[in-house]
């Protein structure tokens, strides 16, 4: 596994509250902008992407490429968060939706090629230094031209016509990894388009990387943005549609095809990653002085056979898989249905954390929503997966189409019309006293 930034930083990082001085740069300012340089325009749609993937997947696996790894291993957190992008500069800063961009760092090292779609026409976003706001003494100075970028954010309106410079909505940034806020104005747990041999016996965990982005240029006022993306690792190739609306909360409608490249083992399809230390549920004597620290408490399905199932999130002793099996699921997600502040009493509010959602599109046949939970003892680490593990065999040469929604929302979108569980009690049997 490539090595991972510091959780609660990078949380720190992306939530809202705090985007405008870790990455606002001149957030407030007017001035001249760094016009963004755009290379020459190709044509470019969905389909073309899908037979690209294709075409891919029959070659060797080629990995992402690191700029001058030297340099990058020197942009540490602290210097890594010191480099602003300049709003000024933002792609589609006039439409209704503008987007900016990450910087390369010493965790995150692929780069990663962003297009600006517009009219059919896609034309790769250049990188330049001067998109950056960074001290003189950055060691970020010393990369050459045309790196690229680790990421991207698109920014909204809330409070105002420039509000956007410090209000972000989703962002992707490392591997597959996304993230959107819920309808309570906050990040937590993560979403990847694929999962590769996640906790398989002898075996790394997989992590595709997303190598290219193409962003459509939303139109005027509008709340809803579309980006595709190709996806590459040693097993898989693919293409990826993310169509992402801002509601209440965020509804992402989702289509991907992947061609595997080699047979997997355990293929993750709609993956949701999230963090689970402890609650009320089962509490260690004197582990942490806060009550409970969790992105989500529990993985709720609504199974093909109409039950609503919960099943309460844990931190075991040892790495630890369940199987939920089903035929055409309607749907599944790891929830936060505890909204108490008092009941966490941590200021990087994990009562505000969003629920997500994956609602299947179509079809999904036979197979498992499969959790995962691995043993932690802090915060830092997303230590729970859950994901949709298809019956059929994830043979090499093995091809899949899947479509699915994603709500990152308070509660899941369809509860269940009779009560539901909110808390769970465990502790050991036997004689008291």
């Amino acid at each position: 596994m490539t090595r991972s930034i510091d959780r609660r930083a990078l949380l720190g990082v992306l939530s809202t509250s705090t985007a405008m001085a870790a990455f606002g740069g001149r957030a407030g300012a007017q001035g001249p902008q760094a016009a963004l340089t755009l290379g020459p325009a190709q044509a470019f749609d969905f389909e073309g992407l899908k037979t690209a993937a294709q075409r891919k997947a029959g070659q060797p696996y080629v990995p992402s490429p690191r700029p001058d790894p030297v340099i990058l291993e020197k942009i540490d957190y602290d210097a890594w968060g010191q480099i602003k992008f300049d709003t000024n500069s933002a792609l589609f800063k006039d439409a209704g939706l503008p987007v900016t961009f990450f910087h390369l760092g010493r965790f995150f090292q692929k780069a990663v090629e962003v297009y600006a779609v517009e009219n059919g026409q896609a034309r790769q976003v250049v990188y330049d230094q001067r998109y950056f706001d960074m001290p003189a003494d950055s060691p970020a100075k010393a990369l050459p031209k045309g790196v690229g970028f680790a990421g991207f954010r698109v920014q909204e309106p809330r409070g105002g016509a420039l509000d956007w410079r410090k209000n972000d909505w989703v962002a992707f940034l490392g591997a597959t990894y996304f993230r959107a806020i819920g309808q309570l104005h906050q990040y937590g747990l993560s979403a990847r388009a694929v999962a590769i041999d996640t906790a398989v016996y002898g075996k790394d965990e997989e992590f595709p990387d997303f190598t290219q982005v193409y962003i459509e240029k939303p139109s005027a006022g509008a709340r809803t943005i579309t980006v595709h993306a190709l996806l590459e690792g040693p097993s898989v190739v693919g293409a990826c549609r993310f169509v992402m609306t801002r509601g209440k909360g965020v509804v992402m409608d989702i289509d991907q095809t992947l061609f595997l490249r080699k047979a997997v083992n355990r293929l993750g399809l709609a993956p949701l990653t999230s963090m689970y230390w402890y609650s009320e549920t089962v509490k260690p004597t004197a582990i942490d002085w806060r009550p409970e620290v969790h992105d989500s408490d529990g993985l709720a399905i609504w199974n093909g056979a109409g039950e609503h199932l919960w099943r309460p999130l844990n931190d075991p002793a040892q790495i630890t898989a369940s199987a939920f099996g089903d035929d055409n699921p309607k749907g599944f997600g790891l929830l936060q249905r505890d909204r108490v502040f008092d009941h966490y009493l941590d200021g990087v509010f994990y009562d505000r954390r969003p629920s997500l959602w994956v609602e299947p599109k179509g079809d999904w046949g036979k197979g498992a929503v499969q959790l995962i939970e691995l043993p932690t003892d802090d915060e830092d680490h997303d230590n729970v997966v859950a994901a949709w593990v298809p019956q059929a065999p994830a043979a090499a040469g093995a091809r899949f189409d899947i479509g699915y929604r994603l709500y990152w929302l308070a509660d899941e979108p369809h509860p269940t019309p009779l009560a539901c569980c909110v808390a769970t009690r465990l502790g050991r049997g036997g004689q008291p006293g």
